[in-house]
């Protein structure tokens, strides 16, 4: 008897991933911090934010048991080739030994006079701060609190202050090998949790809605402890005679429906983002129409155009414009691409290639280069008439998570040839 798909994935207790998370992130300020701080030539970062307003660069620096109070501080000073990074907190917050506490909160001074101490001692050349007009992810610091911060270093440090985007990029894309291997197993539980969706233990035709595929996807992920990466999305594809038939406002699953879904969950910090097709068999099938499967096929064969066209230090714009051009040449009716970085967050901050309706250029987002250890979307569409369905013409979409190393690029769990059947 085959195994039912809302089998238990294997997950990790919440200690095992508390103590997981906190082992990569001392090993990511061992390892990573300073070659980045050195590959964009700072020698001191600032964190700055407040309780609940936390800055996004923030939110991956912290222990899984951290709780902070208040006003924020972080400084990272890198003291000079094979030395490592100081790191510095200056706040009420414990950060489990992962930094040094450099203020009192019992002393005499407070914080931005802590914070000003620091700097002086350190007498750092460029001070990076996170702002930035083009990287969300980077543009942590708040009006006020700069602000703040100019006042109380005055002109001669203020002078050293530099928008840090460049240096929250290569932190925030950059996956450490031990990352890459939990990102196996972030796409294992996020795959299982598509198939659990698409399968009959989930879907009863003529019954099941799309907002029941919805909430279930949403429940599942919450009984294992996950948070969603966004919103599920599913939709029903459906031939233009079944259309007519059900109604155009019809959200329930029927024979002969294609369905596709847009999901992912959060584990170890590690967003996941695919979408898959499924196909829902009339009596008396076996397999999905032949025509829909060679939809799925020029999708594939877009995939491996795209990924072949993943180069170190090219833009995701110039990614864009080779991978369709290479496309067209290939004769894929209609390519789409429109995939982004993938890691502590969904959509930033590394290359942006392609909007679903941007198939040209994007400026800046799209000008930020490709890096060695990093995580994509490969995610896109190809259309197709489907004979089966009077030549109508179908959108096949997916999107499968994916890392370039020095191997080149690979998919982390797999990628779908063959629908679902329901």
């Amino acid at each position: 008897m085959s195994r039912s798909p809302w089998t238990r994935p294997k997950v990790l207790s919440l200690r095992d991933r508390a103590r997981t998370v906190d082992q990569i992130l001392a090993k990511r300020f061992d390892t990573l911090l300073p070659q980045v701080m050195r590959e964009t030539g700072f020698d001191m970062w600032l964190i700055i934010c407040h309780e609940d307003n936390h800055d996004p660069i923030f939110n991956t620096l912290i222990p899984w048991e951290c709780w902070a109070p208040i006003l924020q501080m972080v400084v990272f000073y890198d003291p000079g080739p094979d030395q490592p990074i100081e790191r510095f907190n200056i706040s009420r917050t414990n950060m489990q030994g992962l930094m040094i506490d450099a203020w009192n909160p019992d002393g005499p001074d407070d914080q931005w006079t802590g914070l000003k101490q620091v700097i002086k001692s350190c007498n750092p050349a460029r001070i990076g701060i996170n702002q930035s007009d083009v990287i969300w992810a980077a543009d942590g610091l708040t009006v006020a609190l700069k602000d703040r911060l100019v006042q109380t270093l005055g002109p001669n440090l203020t002078s050293r202050l530099e928008p840090a985007e460049s240096l929250c990029i290569r932190w925030l894309e950059t996956r450490i090998l031990e990352e890459l291997d939990l990102y196996q197993s972030a796409n294992t539980i996020a795959h299982h949790l598509i198939q659990a969706c698409f399968s009959r233990q989930t879907v009863t035709p003529h019954v099941t809605t799309l907002k029941d595929l919805r909430w279930t996807y949403w429940q599942a992920a919450a009984d294992l402890g996950l948070q969603v990466s966004f919103p599920p999305f599913f939709r029903i594809i459906r031939s233009e005679a079944d259309q007519a038939h059900w109604g155009k406002d019809d959200r329930t699953v029927r024979p002969g429906d294609l369905l596709h879904c847009d999901v992912g969950v959060i584990y170890l910090r590690l967003n996941t983002d695919h979408q898959e097709l499924a196909y829902v068999l009339r009596p008396g099938e076996t397999d999905a129409p032949e025509g829909l499967k060679q939809g799925m096929a020029q999708a594939n064969r877009l995939q491996d155009i795209f990924t072949k066209s993943w180069k170190i230090g090219l833009t995701g714009n110039e990614i864009l414009a080779r991978a369709l051009h290479t496309a067209r040449e290939a004769e894929i009716n209609t390519p789409r691409i429109y995939s982004h970085s993938l890691g502590h967050f969904l959509h930033e901050p590394g290359p942006l290639i392609g909007l679903p309706w941007e198939q040209d250029s994007i400026p800046g987002r799209g000008d930020v280069v490709v890096n060695l250890n990093t995580c994509y979307t490969v995610e896109l569409s190809a259309d197709l008439p489907v004979s089966e369905w009077n030549n109508q013409t179908v959108r096949f979409m997916l999107e499968q998570d994916a890392c370039l190393t020095e191997a080149g690029v690979t998919y982390i769990h797999g990628r779908q040839t063959e629908f679902h059947l329901i």
